[in-house]
């Protein structure tokens, strides 16, 4: 089919307005197409043209080799060069000459051609044909293939391949065109032309014909085409509209040009001159621009790679282990294991794994010994705790035997090295080595075991969270390998329980460990059910104690241990309640206690507990009769059943405690306020609720009718403040206020207490002076008139007559402020 041709020129001089014309036009391109070609045919020279130039300086001005996609689906190849002006005057000595060919949609170039084939055609002219236009007019392809040369312009711009092929192959992908070009900066037109050329041996044929191009522009941020050539001088204000931009005309860069495993694997293949190997990279199986083929490729075709080539080559080959023949399997393997690589990465190492995983099995032991031989040797030496290691009998032979004659007694240093930090997963992995490649370890297990249990638990607790930590699959795997180091570990992890049962417990939820054997392990067993004894029971402590000590599968009298376990788990971060702590402490006798440490939670609960519940009416009635009976009688037993271990503060604390007890039920001894303070100081600091509740029973004990007059005297005159303040909270509790109503010998009592001691101290009589005005008064109106009776007399009786005169007066000023009131009321109502 013959090809439509375009001649295109700049104006002559005396054309103003216009920036050239079309000097011949081939059949079947319209008028509506010239409109859209003539702004891609339009030349702009560089500044400094000479008006004259010589034809040298002629011959080195840019020429811009275009290809462009046309609105209406069909294609336009064209070269735009500089032409000296021949008709003279006093313009410029330069004008250009465009020469195009319009592709009509489907149809290609001659010979199947790319478009960046026809850059070198001597069929470009750079003048208007004479006379009509032949008809048909084609474009033959140039007689030398655009790959000639290319091996040497690769080469020479080593530094800027990987990442100018990176963007080439993302400006060919199938978007949208008009998108932001790529720009290729440098100084003969030609070269930008050699990277088109480049391009299309690299990519795709799809690929490299979405590629439209133009060699040269001074405007690269309004073309249309998806790749621009500009020269050094134009290239800033290519940055300057923000495109990416490639300055393949300077200094190399420094850094590495992309990260874009294709486009490096493709830049080495082409410094080492084999671009035929783009060919059979395209006859493996996987993606376009996958990495994996081409690396595949190159590698054995004795190509070095980067680490990340070479993971993905082996990435490639694990996943497609058929694609390969038994050749270029040995050659994959034999380039991955050189033993001249000394940049190897972990992503690579576990590529190489698994690879291996893909070929054992397949390949015989020879080809994939040097993989294995690989992995162990980077297991030990790299510190690679993520590797898939291979089996055991993928050593058997003299291989095997020569990667354990290596590796032993690096194996068996680091594993007795005892001055260092070791991870989970390197301890894990240099045992996993050491029985693959048969290394007797067993003098150092003891002490690597005893090592590992803890640094678990850390590392456990050190990444947080409840998902399974990172070192899980690998420990499992070492306790399903080894049976001896499963039953060290599981042992060692058993021992340690009762230190820290909660952070034991928190990690089986994570890491489900096998011990499920013939192993006693008691205090594992009571870790691993505390979580569903907790789910099923709730907040019912004492059931959940109860379950988790029959999960031991021992007694506490025989295994005293297994009742520190059962209470870290159950109140790990509180104490137990007094009532709890009562359970705890008939559960077992005070030696296994003892021995335990639990005496000591059972200590905090006697401390702890409550001071004060609500009366019945609503207003404080002191502390509540269970829970200070019970902590009292709690401290007695704990005094009787630890008197060598609990001592300071306390022991302070329970003899406070056990001193309310003897106040409330028996006769304590002598010296019950000073006894208080000084227990109160040496206990020091002590809960704020047994400080309440050791002055209230004080107080309520000085509030009875029975106390001894030497307390009450020693209490009044120590003058100590917090004492007094709570003697006058409990005189206005209703307790005491409704025996003072009731009970007329309770009322003469509070009288003569209240009024004996007016210059005892600071702080007694004012509070007397209160209690007296405020509780005794209201509590004297209520009574009848035989009860006030009565209260005189008894006052009279167990004091003087100058008391009972005390009384008279004190009543009759009540009583007379109350017959004042009632008269002023009436003077008022009157």
């Amino acid at each position: 089919m013959s090809l439509a041709q375009v001649h295109y020129t700049s104006a002559a001089p005396g054309d103003e307005g216009t920036a050239g014309r079309f000097t011949a036009v081939g059949p079947g391109v319209s008028g509506a197409l010239l409109a859209e070609i003539e702004p891609l045919l339009r030349h702009e020279l560089p500044d400094g043209v000479a008006d004259r130039p010589s034809d040298g300086e002629l011959r080195s001005l840019p020429q811009s080799f275009t290809y462009a996609a046309l609105s209406d689906g069909s294609r336009l190849v064209s070269r735009s060069a500089p032409v000296r002006d021949t008709a003279g005057g006093a313009g410029p000595g330069v004008r250009f000459h465009a020469h195009a060919v319009h592709l009509p949609p489907g149809v290609p170039l001659p010979g199947d051609r790319l478009p960046v084939e026809a850059w070198r055609s001597p069929h470009w002219v750079a003048v208007t044909p004479g006379g009509a236009i032949p008809d048909p007019l084609t474009l033959p392809p140039g007689p030398t293939a655009v790959s000639e040369g290319l091996d040497d312009f690769a080469v020479s711009r080593g530094p800027w391949l990987a990442a100018v092929l990176a963007d080439l192959r993302r400006a060919s992908e199938p978007t949208e065109p008009g998108g932001r070009p790529v720009v290729l900066v440098e100084r003969q037109c030609a070269d930008v032309a050699r990277w088109l050329g480049l391009a299309s041996v690299t990519l795709p044929r799809e690929s490299a014909e979405r590629l439209t191009f133009t060699t040269y522009t001074r405007r690269p941020g309004s073309s249309a085409a998806r790749v621009v050539g500009v020269l050094p001088e134009d290239a800033e204000a290519a940055r300057a509209a923000g495109l990416r931009v490639h300055v393949c005309a300077g200094q190399p860069p420094s850094a590495r040009g992309t990260d874009d495993a294709w486009a490096a694997t493709a830049a080495r293949v082409w410094r080492s001159r084999s671009p035929e190997l783009f060919r059979e990279a395209r006859d493996l199986p996987g993606e376009p621009f996958a990495a994996g083929p081409l690396a595949v490729t190159a590698l054995c075709a004795g190509i070095a790679l980067g680490p990340d080539e070479r993971a993905a080559a082996a990435g490639w080959a694990a996943d497609r282990p058929y694609a390969l023949d038994a050749k270029r399997t040995g050659q994959l393997v034999e380039a991955l294991t050189s033993p001249g690589i000394d940049d190897r990465t972990g992503p690579e190492f576990d590529a190489a794994g698994r690879l291996f995983g893909a070929l054992e099995g397949r390949c015989p032991a020879a080809v994939t010994a040097p993989l294995a031989a690989m992995l162990v040797t980077e297991a030990v030496r790299g510190g690679n705790g993520s590797l898939e290691l291979p089996r055991r009998d993928a050593f058997v032979g003299p291989e095997g035997a020569a990667v354990a004659e290596r590796l032993a007694p690096e194996i068996l240093t680091e594993l007795s090295d005892t001055a260092g930090t070791r991870s989970v997963a390197r301890t894990v992995q240099l045992l996993r080595v050491a029985r693959l490649l048969g290394v007797d370890g067993t003098d150092a297990l003891p002490e690597v075991v005893d090592r590992l249990a803890p640094a678990l638990l850390t590392e456990a607790a050190a990444e947080g969270g409840t998902d399974t930590p990172d070192f899980a699959p690998a420990l499992l795997e070492l306790l399903d390998e080894q049976f001896e180091v499963r039953t060290a570990l599981l042992g060692a992890l058993d021992r340690i329980a009762p230190q820290d049962p909660g952070a034991v417990a928190r990690f089986l939820e994570r890491v489900a460990l096998p011990f499920t054997g013939t192993q006693a392990l008691p205090h594992l067993r009571m870790c691993a059910e505390v979580p569903g004894a907790m789910a099923t029971l709730g907040g019912d402590r004492a059931a959940v104690w109860h379950r988790v000590l029959r999960a031991a599968g021992l007694s506490p009298f025989a295994e005293p241990l297994v009742l520190r376990t059962a209470v870290g788990l159950v109140w790990e971060d509180r104490a137990p309640t007094v009532e709890e702590a009562r359970l705890l402490l008939d559960a077992a006798t005070s030696d296994s206690h003892r021995v335990a440490g639990t005496w000591a939670r059972l200590v905090d609960a006697a401390l702890g507990a409550p001071a004060a519940a609500p009366s019945a009416t609503g207003t404080p009635a002191g502390p509540s009769a269970a829970s200070t009976d019970e902590a009292a009688a709690l401290a007695h037993d704990l005094l009787r059943g630890f008197p060598g271990e609990i001592g300071g503060r306390e022991r302070a604390g329970l003899l406070l405690l056990d001193l309310v007890r003897e106040l409330r039920t028996g006769a304590p001894e002598p010296g019950w306020a000073e006894t208080v303070r000084t227990l109160c100081a040496q206990a020091e600091p002590v809960e704020p609720a047994l400080r309440e509740r050791a002055h209230a029973a004080l107080v309520e004990r000085l509030l009875a009718p029975d106390r001894p007059g030497a307390e009450l005297y020693d209490f009044v005159h120590g003058d100590d403040t917090e004492l007094i303040a709570a003697y006058d909270r409990t005189a206005r509790t209703e307790t005491v206020r409704t025996r003072l109503r009731t009970q007329p010998a309770y009322a003469a009592d509070c009288f003569t207490v209240w009024t004996a001691h007016p210059h005892a101290g600071r702080t007694w009589p004012p509070v007397a002076a209160a209690l007296l005005d405020e509780v005794l008064r209201p509590a004297v109106r209520a009574m009848s008139a035989e009860d006030v009776a009565e209260v005189e007399a008894t006052v009279g009786r167990t004091g003087s007559s100058g008391r009972a005169e005390a009384f008279r007066t004190w009543n009759r000023s009540s009583t007379l402020g109350r017959l004042g009131r009632r008269i002023a009321g009436r003077v008022r109502r009157g």
